[in-house]
């Protein structure tokens, strides 16, 4: 028809004009040139650079343990008396949450620690008392050694004196010895004149009781030089005996000493036990009340009522602190390991909080927050990946302040800048992302 229409036109000379805007005759198709067009717009966005990353899972957490949930555990068995806080409330470092009673029959004298420390003062005065014995036993033997000086100094000066005494003696025998030698020889000479009756009876009777009492002093001598010299030797033998005796005396002490010292080491023994049993008993009361280590809100009470026992090491309720360093645990694939180090930048999106995100074009990106790597553990989880620690980046965009431990987070870990041609490549072809280590980072600097 159209081929009719224009044969027409050219015979009679008449434009139809209906006919023309019926079959639109003369318009000339643009889809050509936006082909065209659209085919330039995709080869320039090919050759957009293209940042390459790692996608992965994770959680918000803390950096820092003690800014973890942390669990209050009952340190010994009890049963729960009173609740001073319920699910939600928050708290202060040191306000107290649950108290406690012991159930243990060894424990349940509230008159314990008086008791023990009484136990206690009177072992420590018991071991006075021995110091006291040692002291005293210690002053017997210095003063029965004292005592033995001064009998073997008497005993010696007696012998001084009785060996002076023995010479004196000696010559008083030996003049009694000459004196009875004289009066024998004139009882002799008396004899044999009374016998030739020179003298008279008279005479010789006088001249015969003169050598009686010569006689008599020499025995009489005689007798007090043995004596003496008896009295020497015993008192050379008192020495041995006083020397004797008083060794077994000091001996004697000393045992005595000794059996007081080893009473007083164990009394010792008994009283360092003592003193542990009040400070045990002394800290395990104060263990029956749960206080708060830091501030936070108290969740998760598994623990529910008056009167219900826990055990020793059972947890009772949870405190989540409220001043938190956050940071972020993400787990990567054992082949993508090699593509992160410490230092390296980590884009997230925050569950709950809107974001609308490019990949490949963070600074296109809304709503994501940056970070960085800090830690990356060489251990395997269970799960088959590696875990990452990343923290805020103090350069980037605030993290958000509602945050809580346990929010959801995708991240994705920014590599080497490339066209993206060469993206869409590598991935129809399954290759790995290019191996990449950012300049600067930690392990670096340390090369």
């Amino acid at each position: 028809m159209l081929v009719l229409h224009e044969r027409i036109e050219k015979e009679t000379g008449y434009k139809l004009e209906s006919t023309a805007k019926i079959y639109n005759s003369g318009h000339q198709g643009k889809l050509k040139m936006w082909i065209l067009i659209f085919i330039g717009l995709l080869v320039l966005i090919l050759f957009l650079p293209w940042t390459q990353n790692i996608r992965a899972m994770g959680t918000v957490t803390t950096l820092y343990q003690d800014q973890r949930p942390q669990q209050l555990n009952a340190i010994i068995p009890g049963k729960i008396v009173k609740w001073y806080v319920k699910e939600g409330d928050y708290v202060n470092k040191g306000d107290t949450l649950i108290m406690l009673a012991n159930v243990k029959d060894d424990y349940l004298d509230p008159r314990l620690v008086q008791r023990t420390q009484e136990q206690l003062d009177a072992k420590q005065q018991k071991i006075d008392f021995y110091g006291e014995k040692v002291t005293a036993t210690g002053g017997q033997i210095n003063a029965m050694e004292a005592t033995r000086e001064l009998k073997i100094n008497s005993l010696r000066n007696k012998i001084e004196q009785l060996k002076r005494k023995i010479v004196s003696d000696s010559a008083e025998w030996r003049a009694a010895v000459i004196d009875r030698n004289i009066a024998t020889v004139q009882y002799e000479r008396a004899s044999s004149m009374h016998n030739e009756g020179i003298i008279s009876l008279v005479d010789f009777e006088r001249r015969t009781a003169s050598y009686q009492k010569a006689l008599a002093a020499e025995t009489e001598k005689l007798n007090k030089y043995q004596n003496t010299r008896q009295d020497l030797i015993i008192s050379q033998i008192d020495i041995n005996s006083v020397q004797q005796e008083t060794a077994e005396k000091v001996l004697k002490a000393r045992g005595e000493q000794a059996s007081a010292q080893s009473e007083m080491a164990g009394t010792t023994a008994e009283v360092a036990k003592l003193e542990n049993q009040v400070a045990n008993y002394t800290i395990r009361g104060s263990q029956l009340w749960l206080i708060a280590p830091q501030d936070g809100q108290v969740v998760n009470a598994v623990k529910a009522g008056l009167n219900e026992i826990v055990k020793e090491g059972e947890m009772i309720v949870q405190v989540i602190p409220t001043k938190v360093n956050y940071a972020v645990e993400i787990f990567v694939k054992p082949n993508d390991l090699v593509l992160v180090d410490t230092g390296q930048k980590v884009r997230f999106i925050f569950d709950g909080f809107p974001a609308v995100v490019f990949s490949g074009w963070p600074e296109a990106s809304y709503g994501s927050f940056g970070g960085k790597i800090i830690a990356v553990e060489t251990n395997r989880n269970i799960n088959g990946l590696f875990r990452m620690l990343v923290t805020e980046d103090k350069s980037d965009r605030p993290w958000p302040k509602d945050l809580k431990l346990g929010t959801g987070a995708s991240g994705f870990a920014l590599l080497k800048d490339v066209p993206l041609w060469y993206e869409l490549w590598r991935n129809i072809n399954g290759f790995p992302a290019d191996y990449y280590k950012p300049t600067g980072n930690t392990k670096a600097e340390k090369k």
